[in-house]
């Protein structure tokens, strides 16, 4: 009987628990059903149509789902909310790059810190250490920025690990794409020669794509691979997981992002790519400006910082506030990142403002922020087109310009704050009452 009684309930606790679940989704789905209008806006697309007047963008399910010019607006808009731009400026949202955005928060603190560590080789995945309630996201949102690429420090080895990339939302589905892209840091030693680790990173390459040759002449060779194998007395081997990432890299199915600056490194790394296919991005690269000409030709892209005119380094003499818009004029493809860590990452705005007072066409420097660092690590976003993520970024001005602000921003479709814990805390600080000075109630 007690069994009985107890199978009863169960059943009861079964059907209510189906039916609170169908009514959660169907509450769901109709929230995320929920479409915006933004309309009599300027719209920097950074796609096909360029720069819009008038014009009115539909976000639907997290997505754009139209981009209307001032001629092609219907005069009837279907769409739950609509926002009046008022002539303002609306672009895709900022995705940063290079930085360690949720991996630290005080860099003095190292029970805070988790970019990197001694042993950290080619396979050291930091996302898995990615705080998205960082105080410095809501911070960085400040900035315009709608998603980032966060790059580990790594450790002793060769390989610094793989990037990831998140968006800014601070929901803790937050990360993107792991182990998007691979980190090798080059250049002077202060132990050692360069000379090690180019041709340490040669021989890897070297060697991986010996084995792969190698086991395609003998598929090739063999009718029944699974036979020839079993006749041997011996199974397959499975190749390690850094010999997966090489493979990858070989396969152009992962960019290789390499830190270098002096010219020879930059040279050295070309005949790489050219040798092994790689999908090569050169990273800080001071010295591109002397070889802009043959990156250009071998379409390689440049990670570099608008704000560096004064050298860290011998390899870095050409540091220059004009390389920007000297690598463009070549025909090189940029993408603007911080210099530093992540702490200032929201001033990422300025430094493309830097680089257009030294000659930098200013839709270049907004591609700079946007499409460029979406093509380069395959993100849907970096552009305002149908079908692309509803990232995007309502200005009070132009964007480049100090005084500027955000005034509204979308990430996958939903408008999210830009108040952070800063401006917490200076309420609380300025708030009159009967405590002392710096204090509140």
């Amino acid at each position: 009987m007690k069994n009985k009684l107890f199978s009863t309930e169960n059943i009861t606790f079964n059907a209510l628990l189906k039916v609170s679940t169908v009514a959660l989704a169907l509450i769901t789905t109709a929230v995320q059903a929920k479409s915006t209008a933004i309309t009599n806006a300027t719209v920097y697309t950074v796609a096909s149509q360029g720069i819009l007047e008038q014009a009115t963008v539909i976000i639907d399910q997290g997505n754009i789902s139209q981009v209307y010019s001032k001629e092609d607006t219907p005069e009837n808009i279907a769409a739950d909310e609509i926002i009046d731009a008022k002539g303002r400026i609306l672009t895709p949202g900022f995705i940063g790059s290079m930085n360690s955005l949720g991996l630290i928060e005080v860099g003095a603190v190292a029970r805070t810190r988790d970019g990197g560590f001694k042993k950290a080789d080619i396979t050291f995945d930091a996302s898995l250490a990615f705080n998205p309630k960082s105080t410095l996201i809501a911070y960085t949102r400040k900035g315009g920025i709608t998603s980032n690429i966060v790059a580990p420090h790594g450790g002793e080895g060769l390989f610094a690990g793989q990037t990831f990339a998140v968006n800014l939302s601070g929901e803790f589905s937050s990360i993107i794409e792991k182990q998007n892209a691979v980190l090798v840091y080059l250049g002077a030693e202060s132990k050692g020669s360069r000379a090690k680790n180019l041709q340490a990173l040669d021989n890897k390459f070297a060697d991986a794509q010996k084995v792969l040759d190698k086991q395609a002449a003998k598929k090739a060779k063999s009718k029944d691979e699974s036979k020839d194998v079993k006749a041997k007395g011996k199974e397959a081997k499975e190749p390690k997981r850094a010999e997966l990432v090489v493979n990858a890299l070989l396969a152009g199915e992962k960019p290789l992002l390499a830190y270098a600056d002096r010219a020879t490194d930059l040279l050295a790394l070309l005949a790489l790519k050219k040798k092994y296919g790689l999908d090569l991005v050169l990273v800080s690269a001071s010295d591109a400006v002397l070889v802009a000409d043959e990156i250009a030709a071998a379409n390689v892209p440049v990670i570099l910082s608008s704000i560096d005119n004064l050298p860290s380094s011998f390899d870095s003499l050409h540091a220059s506030l004009t390389n920007m818009a000297t690598l463009v004029k070549a025909g090189v493809k940029v993408i603007l990142a911080p210099k530093g860590e992540s702490h200032n990452l929201n001033q990422l705005r300025f430094d493309a403002g830097i680089a257009v007072a030294n000659g930098l066409p200013k839709t270049d420097a907004l591609s700079s922020l946007t499409a460029n660092v979406a093509d380069v690590f395959k993100l849907n976003s970096g552009r305002i087109a149908v079908g692309k993520n509803a990232d995007l970024v309502l200005w009070s001005a132009d964007p480049f310009e100090l005084s500027t602000k955000v005034d509204s921003m979308w990430i996958n479709g939903e408008q999210v704050s830009t108040k952070s814990r800063h401006d917490a805390l200076r309420k609380r600080y300025t708030t009159k009452s009967n405590m002392p000075k710096a204090y509140s109630k």
